[in-house]
């Protein structure tokens, strides 16, 4: 779904990685969703802070900056909604974080509403990522299902799985639940583990949204 006309929401986050053997953290992953039609939002994710632990030749600084447009398409027949995400990233990194290139991105979000608070969900998205001056595209698939324990609290699991041009497949298995302190403040919580030697061990993440609404008539 797409941020209400008039709202600006903002989405932050936090994460602590372990990759067979090493260690690091982001932040802040910020996601700025700004609702400037009924079905219509600007997209701006602000450079995230990576950080490697405690162990040397490995990168750390700001990376990318992205923009884009979301536009909702649904719901479509069967209550299904769907949505289509047209984005670019700019190589404002630093080095060794950045990919040095601009790189566009599609993805296409959909979610359906079953009974007794379940829903199911998922997201594919195309990745044309720059990788050592080369186009690498990427295919990724995602699947969810999602259950409400009671109105604020719900908690998912997903499976994700990034499949590269050149490269090997990443896979990882993703759990997590979401607190609707308010209906425009949430805290969430989720971790997820590789599914393959090319996926990072485990990871564990925490994050907040916030919600202003009528910024203007």
């Amino acid at each position: 779904m797409v941020v209400p006309r008039a709202s600006l929401q903002i989405e932050n986050g936090a994460a602590w990685t372990s990759d067979h053997g090493s260690h690091s953290v982001d932040l802040s992953e910020t996601l700025i969703r700004l609702g400037i039609l009924d079905k219509t939002e600007l997209r701006l994710v602000v450079p995230t802070y990576f950080d490697s632990i405690g162990r040397t030749g490995l990168h750390s600084g700001f990376g990318d900056l992205a923009f884009g447009i979301k536009q909702q398409l649904g719901p479509l027949p069967g209550d299904v909604d769907l949505a289509v995400i047209v984005a670019v990233s700019v190589p404002t990194g630093q080095s060794g974080v950045t990919s040095g290139g601009y790189d566009p991105f599609i993805k296409f979000p959909w979610s359906k509403e079953l009974k007794d608070g379940w829903s199911v969900g998922g997201q594919q998205s195309l990745f044309w990522n720059t990788d050592g001056h080369r186009r690498n595209g990427t295919w990724e698939s995602t699947q969810y299902l999602e259950k409400q324990i009671v109105k604020p609290l719900d908690v998912f699991t997903e499976y994700a799985g990034d499949y590269l041009q050149r490269g090997p497949s990443r896979q990882l298995l993703h759990f997590g639940a979401a607190y609707k302190i308010t209906p425009v403040n949430q805290i969430d919580f989720h971790f997820g583990f590789g599914l393959n030697q090319a996926t990072p061990n485990h990871f564990f993440a925490v994050g907040y949204s916030f919600r202003l609404d009528r910024m203007w008539k």
